[in-house]
């Protein structure tokens, strides 16, 4: 278990904390792995009877941490190897209620984990983002087929293009939110709803989880999705998307084609 992945089960809630607040909980592989080993308790163990995820400091989560996921990325010929994919795969398979408490930003996979979430409480003014196409890579998790089936094409796709940010109570009015709160209440909320589902019948909560997801499909997408991200991690474009970051300027895709 990582150091930055903390798990706590009371009362029927497996609570999965990212901790790494000075990083904006940026998550590296090895808090992949980690997480892939807390969701897949969960499905496993009949204690739990529900998931919450949440995360320590001002942001839900920064995304990938991209100086890990280069290096990492760099030295493995199938993207299906890095331990965001057991992960994924990891979430696709769960079939017990997961409700997140977001706070601050939620930043690529930071808000498409979301997307497998069941019940999602967000702060009135967190910023949720998904800028894959701003790095020059391709959506993930899923998320070009569950993103657009919760608000839309039209929506969906300018945040994949555009990699604007939208707040809170946009995502609440859009359909990615069941409560937008203010930032000190989320925690709570969160807590209290997972409670609430931790006290409904187990078995029906899962037979209907089930129903309502088609895991098999959610999984052959998110393999889709990684054939496509793994092609961009090695193009030309993404090198420049990454050298941009780390330097802190714009990218200059003027020469791609």
């Amino acid at each position: 278990m990582s150091e930055h992945i903390r798990t706590d089960l009371d009362d029927g809630v497996l609570s999965i904390v990212m901790a790494r607040p000075d990083k904006k909980n940026a998550i590296t592989q090895a808090m992949y792995a980690a997480l892939s080993e807390a969701t897949e308790r969960a499905r496993a163990d009949a204690a739990v009877r529900a998931v919450l995820l949440k995360a320590e400091g001002d942001s839900f989560s920064a995304g990938n941490d991209i100086g890990d996921f280069i290096a990492i990325g760099s030295q493995t010929e199938q993207p299906f190897d890095m331990a965001v994919f057991r992960f994924l795969k990891a979430l696709a398979d769960l079939d017990k209620p997961l409700v997140a408490a977001v706070r601050g930003r939620a930043v690529g996979i930071g808000l498409t984990m979301l997307l497998h979430c069941d019940m999602v409480v967000v702060a009135e003014d967190a910023l949720l983002s998904v800028p894959f196409v701003n790095l020059a890579l391709a959506p993930e998790a899923a998320s070009s087929l569950l993103l657009p089936a919760a608000i839309g094409h039209q929506r969906a796709f300018e945040l994949f293009a555009l990699g604007e940010a939208i707040d809170g109570r946009t995502a609440l009015a859009w359909g990615l939110a069941n409560r937008a709160v203010p930032a000190g209440q989320v925690d709570e909320t969160a807590a209290a709803l997972a409670a609430a589902l931790a006290a409904r019948a187990p078995n029906s909560i899962r037979k209907t989880k089930r129903l309502m997801r088609d895991a098999e499909a959610l999984w052959t997408r998110m393999q889709r999705e990684g054939e496509a991200f793994g092609s961009q991690m090695k193009s030309p474009e993404a090198m420049e998307a990454f050298m941009a970051f780390t330097q802190k300027r714009a990218p200059d895709f003027s020469k791609a084609g």
